[in-house]
Parts: structure tokens; C-alpha cells; sequence
């Protein structure tokens, strides 16, 4: 199976990377998975298929408006909010505390294949930005794995969340991080 491609961010909403305060950012990830979007669909849409890589979906409501609570499978928070986009087998908006908007974009290519445009518009710090892409980028690793047929259970069915690959990819992120500012 393909890594999964580098996220990319980008803060459209002013001041950035000051090194004090929030600010409001864009996280993208755009994996090709080889899957026809209706293998996708499920996973990002419903509480099995997110309970087997992102989240328990103690609440979902299938339907625009509809209600949403997450319990992150890695550290266990939980956020609220409502379903603000939903097309049927094409895409499905989160607007959640703390985590904020949260956009999975299915996009068919051929009959096999799908690529997931991924959108977390949230607030943070920078060390808040470099956690989340590093976060999403392992979930991402996850999403693949539980299409793959490895879904999540008990961390003794399969290690759910590595916490030495997430500061792997932390560090990775931090790294092009520190050699963008250096170039500017």
C-alpha cells in the first residue's frame, strides 16, 4: 500500500507562526487510496467504520444538521458538534469542538480507486499545528489499514495508536517546518 502523501497547511486568516497565541489554520491531506469510494464511504461515515481508525461516534446522526459526538481513539477526548455537509457516498462534514471543521472530500478515479481530500480547519498554536498534521497523518496510516482489512479493536487485536510512529512523523513535520522558515 502507498504512504500516505505529506499534509500540507496553510493559514488563510492572518498572522501565522508568531511563536505566541492561536491562530486559525488549514490541514490538507489528499491520500489516493486504492478503493472505490463506496469501500470509503462507510468508513468515514459511519460509527463502525470510524470507530475502526479515527473515533467512537458515541452520537451520529446520518444527516446535514444532524448531531455528532467523537471519543478519539488515541487519547480518548471527546468533542461534540453537528454533521455541516453531507452527500451521500461523496462527502461528510464534521463541525466539532476543539477540533474544529473537519471534511473528508470523496473523488473517484476510475472504477478502483478514490482520492480523499481531507480539510481540518481549526485553531492552534504552532506546536498544535505540527501535533494535528502528525496526528491526522497516522490516522490517514490508519484508514488504510482498516481498508485493508485490519480494522481497530482492542489494542491487543492491533496496535491502535503508535506513539513512537506519531513523534516520528511529529518530528518529520517540525523538520520541514524549520527548513520552510529558514528559506523565507
Amino acid at each position: 500500500m502507498p504512504p500516505v502523501s505529506q499534509g500540507t497547511s496553510e493559514s488563510p486568516f492572518g498572522r501565522h507562526g508568531d511563536g505566541g497565541g492561536e491562530d486559525r489554520w488549514l490541514l490538507r491531506f489528499e491520500p489516493h487510496l486504492p478503493y472505490a469510494y463506496e469501500a470509503l464511504w462507510p468508513a468515514l461515515s459511519t460509527a463502525d467504520g470510524l470507530r475502526g481508525w479515527l473515533a467512537a461516534a458515541d452520537v451520529l446522526q446520518r444527516r446535514l444538521g444532524g448531531a455528532v459526538t467523537l471519543c478519539w481513539l488515541n487519547t480518548g477526548t471527546s468533542v461534540t458538534g453537528r454533521i455541516t455537509a453531507w452527500d451521500t457516498e461523496r462527502v461528510v462534514e464534521y463541525t466539532v469542538s476543539e477540533q474544529g471543521r473537519i471534511r473528508f472530500h470523496l473523488e473517484p478515479v476510475g472504477t478502483d480507486s478514490t482520492v480523499l481530500r481531507f480539510v481540518n480547519e481549526r485553531g492552534g498554536t504552532e506546536a498544535e499545528r505540527l501535533d494535528c498534521l502528525a496526528g491526522w497523518h497516522h490516522h490517514f496510516e490508519l484508514l488504510e489499514s482498516a481498508l485493508a482489512g485490519t480494522p481497530a479493536g482492542t489494542p491487543a487485536d492491533r496496535p491502535l495508536w503508535n506513539d513512537a510512529r506519531w513523534a516520528e512523523l511529529r518530528g518529520a513535520y517540525a523538520a520541514a517546518a524549520g527548513a520552510a522558515a529558514s528559506r523565507a
